[in-house]
């Protein structure tokens, strides 16, 4: 199992938001956590990559058999987590390649492999850009400064596969996104879908999910997993919200 919560309560400014949290992934599933709004989706993402603020009170999450939970979030990025924002923070005076080249690298460190070389950075960079239809001058901007909601998602999307994640967790990543930003975030995900590689995809609507096709669908409200199944608890809430579960 790739990972196993069991029993996760977690408080953000001492209020209750995850309230027993039982979810277990599998080697290349990807998993669809629906619900309403302020139903605990992204505190959950928020948790799993330690982001600080989020403090948990009870259970236990294991990855690939450690302790996720005892491990700082650097740690857990070098181990194959990767967390798409809902709203991705700019970085002035930062570029692209220089933050990337630094995120890659580090991961490499980590596990105990050389930095690569300027010249196959590049060419690595180049070749995930064009995946992901990114202008080849974006490269020299700033992190997200002066980006259009598009572009910023996008570009999460660029640092998803340059990274090559072993679980990626997209908050909501589909918010506010066109039609052609919408298949281009899908085409992300579907690509680096493989036997070895997982995703959680938090989402509010359905229409990600028409592109991306989930193994799993659970339904989250108050902070808990009330409702687990496949495609058909997507045309449930299309159809009937979630007032139903």
């Amino acid at each position: 199992m790739l990972l196993e919560i069991k029993n996760l309560h977690a408080n953000v400014g001492g209020k209750e938001i995850l309230k027993g949290i039982d979810l277990c992934i599998g080697s290349g599933e990807v998993h669809a956590v629906m619900g309403p709004n302020g139903a605990g989706k992204s505190t959950l993402g928020a948790v799993l990559t330690g982001r600080p603020g989020y403090e948990v009170t009870e259970g236990s999450v294991l990855y690939n058999g450690k302790d996720l939970l005892a491990m700082a979030p650097e740690e857990r990025a070098w181990a194959g987590l990767f967390l798409s924002f809902q709203y991705p923070i700019e970085i002035p005076g930062v570029t692209i390649t220089a933050f990337m080249k630094a995120a890659v690298n580090a991961k490499r460190k980590a596990n105990g492999l050389e930095e690569m070389k300027a010249g196959d950075f590049l060419k690595l960079m180049k070749e995930k850009m064009a995946f992901v239809q990114m202008k080849p001058e974006f490269a020299k901007r700033e992190v997200n400064v002066g980006f259009s909601g598009g572009e910023k998602k996008r570009n999460e999307i660029f640092q998803m596969a340059l990274l090559d994640p072993t679980l990626s967790i997209l908050d909501e990543t589909d918010s506010g996104l066109d039609v052609d930003a919408l298949k281009i975030v899908a085409d992300g995900v579907n690509a680096l879908r493989s036997p070895e590689k997982s995703a959680i995809i938090v989402t509010h609507y359905h229409k990600l999910l028409e592109y991306v096709q989930p193994d799993f669908v659970h339904v989250l409200k108050a902070g808990r997993i009330v409702k687990t199944g496949g495609r058909e608890l997507i045309d449930a809430i299309e159809s009937r919200g979630f007032d139903q579960f």
